[in-house]
């Protein structure tokens, strides 16, 4: 509603149409006592010998009361104008109100000049029915201005003709008393005519007092309903995604807990978009934008009902339902949405864009379980590859669990020195010599037993000990190096893991060369190993690794030919030596595939001088391939196992030294 001003032409024009409704109501009360009057006249003029006279006066007094009756009932644009008219609008309906006004004088003009002829019915009031006429007179003037408070012109256009006429027969027949009651009536008139401009003033003033409020009440209407326009958007803003128009993470948590209070059997889903990142590498951020918020209308419109869809940030979205309401098995919709998703978009080429879900289906005491639970699950089916969906099930609650008690007790372990590291050796291409070690983190947790190493790295990084982690791991790496020493090994080095969030987070470098220096031990004696994901996001990682290389230290890329890592990643962070993943060595001699990418790796590292590890050799028949096929390095299960820091120093004790064969090998023989 459009606020109007209290003060000012509107008010003006708001009162006039109050003067305008009060005067219709007015007139309308008032002609019936006025042609009762008139009627009363003709009979007693009809009686004393004037019926024609009192006729033809009282058929115009009549045909008078009738057309201010009609302009009474006419409509009127000025009175029917709505609240929210425009300028101009309002500005028409003001001058209608003004005409109706003006015609209103007019009308009550003539009745009063009809009724201003009234002597001639008693002959300029000298017949004996003169009291009569006077008393009808000052009535009829009298109630003209009781009536006629709302505005005083109306009051005044009818009482001054027939009142000027009394005055005037009065003096026109002369004598003391007559002369006297004429200066009575002239003195009556002026009363009444002040009389009828200050009730004008105070209808005036109440109009204008009671249009101040309904102002003000519209006023108070009108902020009231923005106000609470804004809480309304600020509510939507405050729980919905401004791009999808979905739920956002705050509006979904409300809905589920709300969902949940009222004893539904909650499915939660969480859904994630696999190769989104390269949209918007490739694309840009506003076709991933685009993306995301088709992605959003299909998921919205292949739901089922009363089910609550959310964006909880990127390109992460969420779904709950009753399960009880819903006939589709969770399976069947997952299925859907991921098929439905897989669909061509017209921003890039078909094929890009998946999609992994994560499934809960079972009702749990509380949101926060079944977000846990949904994420266990689509943590499984993204490792299952794109467009999969997992099931929580015996298996994830059990690993959940594993999980969530590593969280909750890897703050003690660290104090109480629970954890190992292990060491797993690297051998030459004759398959005896050791080249050097690998660190391995192991953790025997006193309830679920061996913690596999990126479990253990995980619940690090969950329970906000990830650098506590890596001093400790950095500690006893550091020590193996002074014992290899203190044995005349210096030929060995010991390479050890930096995950990805390790190194976006913490100042590894800072640490790493901090603490050898303090040991006195040469950078050249570590080697630090990232995971291609870490190649992923060079720009955030490549100034720690170049701090680390250029004080010395060895850069190897591992788990190289699975991932995302480029020939530009290699030389961008210098790396000294790549480890083919394992996925490509086991079963290598069966695999012409596979060998065929191990010979294209190993050429890659002749070509750019990079030493070449292959991991995960498994049997004697894979040993024999990479020799084969010249493979400088090589590491696993068949060579060695990872051993602790005291069994693998009686292996050391047990092979010969690298020496100059090992040395010869890293460059690429």
């Amino acid at each position: 509603m459009r606020s109007r001003p209290s003060t000012g032409p509107h008010l003006d024009r708001q009162i006039r149409r109050d003067q305008l409704d009060a005067v219709r109501a007015s007139v309308q009360q008032a002609l019936p006592i006025n042609m009762l009057l008139g009627l009363a006249s003709f009979l007693v003029a009809l009686h004393s010998g004037y019926g024609v006279a009192g006729g033809v006066w009282f058929s115009a007094s009549m045909a008078v009361n009738l057309l201010r009756l009609g302009l009474c009932r006419a409509p009127c644009a000025g009175l029917a104008i709505a609240a929210d008219e425009s300028p101009t609008a309002e500005g028409a309906a003001a001058r209608s109100v003004d005409r109706h006004l003006l015609l209103a004088c007019l009308a009550a003009l003539c009745s009063g000049s009809v009724w201003a002829f009234l002597p001639i019915l008693s002959e300029g009031y000298t017949t004996a029915q003169t009291l009569f006429y006077l008393t009808i007179t000052c009535g009829i003037t009298a109630g003209a201005v009781t009536h006629g408070i709302a505005y005083a012109r109306i009051p005044i256009c009818f009482i001054t003709p027939p009142l000027l006429s009394v005055a005037l027969c009065l003096l026109a027949v002369g004598g003391f008393d007559r002369n006297c009651l004429a200066a009575t009536v002239l003195l009556y008139l002026a009363a009444l005519i002040r009389s009828t401009i200050a009730t004008e003033r105070s209808f005036r003033e109440t109009s204008r007092l009671k249009n101040e409020a309904t102002a003000l009440a519209e006023a108070r209407k009108a902020a009231h309903a923005s106000a609470s326009a804004l809480a309304e958007e600020m509510r939507e803003r405050a729980t919905h995604d401004g791009l999808t128009g979905l739920l956002n993470r705050a509006g979904f948590i409300q809905r589920a807990e709300e969902r949940l209070t009222a004893g539904e059997a909650l499915c939660l889903m969480l859904l994630d978009l696999d190769g989104f990142k390269s949209v918007n590498d490739v694309y840009g951020h506003s076709t991933g934008d685009r993306v995301l918020a088709e992605v959003a209308r299909r998921i919205r419109a292949a739901l089922p009902a009363d089910c609550d869809a959310a964006r909880l940030g990127g390109d992460e979205f969420a779904l709950v339902y009753d399960s009880a309401r819903v006939v589709e098995s969770p399976a069947a919709l997952a299925e859907r949405l991921i098929q439905i998703v897989a669909e061509p978009f017209e921003s890039f080429d078909t094929g890009r864009l998946g999609m992994s879900i994560g499934i809960c289906p079972r009702p749990a005491d509380s949101l926060t379980h079944l977000l846990s639970c949904a994420d266990e699950a689509l943590y499984a089916a993204k490792h299952s590859g794109r467009n999969h969906f997992r099931l929580f099930d015996e298996g994830l609650r059990a690993r959940l669990e594993v999980r969530r008690d590593c969280e909750r007790d890897l703050s003690q372990a660290l104090a109480e020195g629970t954890l190992e590291v292990w060491f797993q050796p690297i051998f030459g291409r004759d398959g005896r010599t050791v080249t050097n070690l690998e660190a391995l983190v192991r953790w025997h947790h006193p309830v679920h037993g061996w913690v596999p190493p990126a479990d253990l790295i995980a619940a690090a990084a969950i329970a906000g000990l990830t650098e506590s982690l890596l001093r400790f791991i950095l500690e006893q790496v550091c020590g193996k190096l002074c014992a290899l020493r203190d044995r005349g090994r210096h030929d060995l080095s010991v390479a050890m893991n930096v995950s990805p969030r390790e190194m976006a987070q913490i100042a590894v470098d800072e640490i790493v060369l901090g603490r050898l220096r303090l040991l006195g031990l040469p950078a050249t004696a570590l080697e630090i190993e990232i995971t291609e994901e870490t190649a992923l996001d060079i720009e955030a990682v490549q100034g720690k690794l170049m701090a680390l290389s250029r004080a010395g230290i060895r850069m190897a890329l591992d788990d190289f030919g699975t991932g995302y890592s480029s020939l530009a990643s290699v030389r961008q962070l210098r790396a000294n030596r790549v480890k083919i993943d394992r996925s490509l060595v086991t079963g290598l001699t069966e695999a012409e595939d596979k060998r065929g990418l191990v010979q294209a790796v190993l050429g890659l590292g002749r070509a750019l001088g990079l030493e070449v590890v292959a991991e995960g050799v498994e049997t004697a028949d894979d040993l024999a391939t990479l020799q084969a096929m010249g493979c400088p390095f090589m590491q696993g299960y068949h060579l060695a196992r990872p051993q602790s820091a005291s069994d693998v120093l009686r292996l050391l004790d047990a092979h010969p030294f690298a020496g100059v064969e090992a040395r010869v090998q890293r460059l690429g023989a």
